[in-house]
């Protein structure tokens, strides 16, 4: 027994490292879609190993209810996982990343209320930490639990906004008049507070901290578009991270750190990576809000065309650039898609993917429908590699995307989405868009693209048109 208890710290930090060994491999693996499947596996195979280890901690207690909310969680991750459509994959992302930042939170709270409750035992005035409990906080352990429950509670409510959005049950913006003045107020005061506790550690104003740390998550994303979605799940991945960081400090796990860091470090990077290909500040996406009207009228009207004749076009054409969208995920029509692409390939048409980075309502969503559908790789290129090819595509096939390929963003200043980089369908010879029907993509503005000469609509689910076009495909 003594020897167990000699060697066990160093077989649990041993454990901790090679947890972060597979963390870091697992994210360089899911860079590239091809490898993306088995670093997903890597970086479960190092939480698994990091989850075991913290059991091996000898101050370990509670441990009934640690192992059925293990338990539980896990079944309920497992089922839901199954269950849920890959089109609502991203309110999953979104709410479990939610969940990631409440408990962040939540830790840090408790680490405040086990120090409010253990401060005879500790230091008088300064809550040092001692070898004997954790319950005790030093001054940077407090001001880290501060933090961690500041930006993991903001990352709790805020992503159940994005969440509700995204599954359509909070279908608007809410705005008043000096919104962003309101709250910045509240994001200052509940610092000042945070700051406060530093020197009262009173439990009423632990309650208050966290209780307006969860209302500035609530001011942060309401006035937020839809259209600007992907950005806020990223930049909330990334306050998950930090937290979550922020609290393995506080409860000196060195898992805890490095994965925390890790996934901050990647949805920071993320991040910067949408407002980029939005032409967006992130200040712009907090405090602006992409939607809404604005722009010069559109003139015109937009030309339908049936399955019939778009499947002849198409099967005459030398090149083909298909442009996937929501409405291809809503309807997932990714299969029936990848069958009508073998069928032009085998009359000798060359056909790519084109896929915007914000397409969808997370970043990745196109790649991922149609890597489940078995497109290859090599057919899949993103939008600086295949924008200077639509001028020799004799056809651009766009599946449910709206504002992705608007090109207002490139000719009126006047546009909320003026400058964001488009994929620039209105240069191919000929598009035709399929569509349920004329109402705005997630922006809430017109597309230009719609009222142009040499395009055609096809209306329908995706699903039923891009059925369609095959009948019409194995006819010819």
């Amino acid at each position: 027994m003594e020897f167990i208890n000699e060697y066990l710290p160093y077989v649990i930090k041993g454990s901790y490292f090679l947890a972060a060994i597979l963390f870091i491999t697992g994210l360089r693996r899911m860079s590239a879609p091809g490898t993306a499947r088995g670093g997903i596996v890597w970086a479960g195979l190092g939480m698994l190993i990091a989850t075991i280890a913290t059991f091996l901690l000898p101050d370990m207690h509670n441990m009934v209810l640690i192992l059925a909310a293990l338990v539980s969680s896990t079944v309920l991750a497992w089922v839901s996982g199954k269950k849920v459509a890959m089109t609502d994959m991203p309110q999953m992302v979104a709410l479990y990343n939610g969940m990631g930042g409440g408990s962040a939170a939540f830790i840090g709270a408790m680490a405040l209320f086990n120090a409010v409750d253990h401060m005879g035992a500790c230091t008088a005035g300064t809550l040092v930490d001692t070898a004997s409990s954790h319950d005790c906080l030093s001054g940077v352990s407090m001001v880290f639990a501060i933090v961690g429950v500041y930006i993991g509670a903001i990352s709790l409510s805020g992503s159940l906004v994005a969440f509700g959005k995204l599954q359509g049950w909070i279908d608007k913006r809410f705005t008043f008049p000096g919104q962003n003045i309101f709250n910045g107020l509240v994001g200052i005061g509940t610092l000042v507070l945070g700051l406060y506790l530093t020197q009262d550690l009173n439990p009423h104003y632990i309650w208050i901290f966290f209780g307006l740390s969860l209302l500035l998550g609530l001011l942060m994303t309401l006035p937020i578009g839809g259209a600007d979605m992907p950005v806020v799940i990223s930049l909330y991945n990334a306050f998950t991270g930090l937290a979550v960081s922020f609290e393995g400090f506080v409860l000196q796990n060195e898992a805890m750190i490095i994965a925390g860091m890790l996934v901050g470090a990647a949805g920071t990077m993320l991040t910067q990576h949408m407002a980029k290909a939005m032409n967006r500040s992130l200040g712009s996406v907090l405090f602006g809000s992409m939607g809404g009207s604005g722009g010069a009228a559109i003139e015109g009207e937009m030309k339908e065309i049936q399955a019939q004749d778009a499947s002849i076009q198409m099967a005459f054409a030398d090149r083909v650039i298909v442009i996937p969208g929501y409405g291809m995920a809503v309807a997932q029509a990714q299969h029936k898609l990848w069958e009508m692409t073998q069928i032009l390939m085998d009359k000798g048409v060359d056909v790519k993917f084109a896929i915007h980075p914000v397409a969808g309502r997370m970043p990745g969503h196109m790649n991922v429908l149609l890597a489940e559908a078995g497109v290859p790789y090599d057919l899949i290129e993103d939008m600086e590699d295949i924008n200077s090819q639509f001028k020799q595509a004799d056809v651009a096939l766009v599946i449910g995307a709206n504002d992705v390929v608007n090109p207002v963003a490139k000719t009126d200043p006047q546009s909320p989405i003026y400058g964001m980089p488009i994929l620039n369908v209105d240069e191919a010879k000929n598009s035709i868009v399929i569509k349920r029907g004329k109402g705005t993509g997630f922006a809430g503005i017109q597309n230009a693209l719609f009222f142009a000469d040499n395009n055609k609509m096809l209306y329908g689910d995706a699903q039923d048109a891009i059925a369609q076009l095959i009948q019409g495909l194995k006819a010819l």
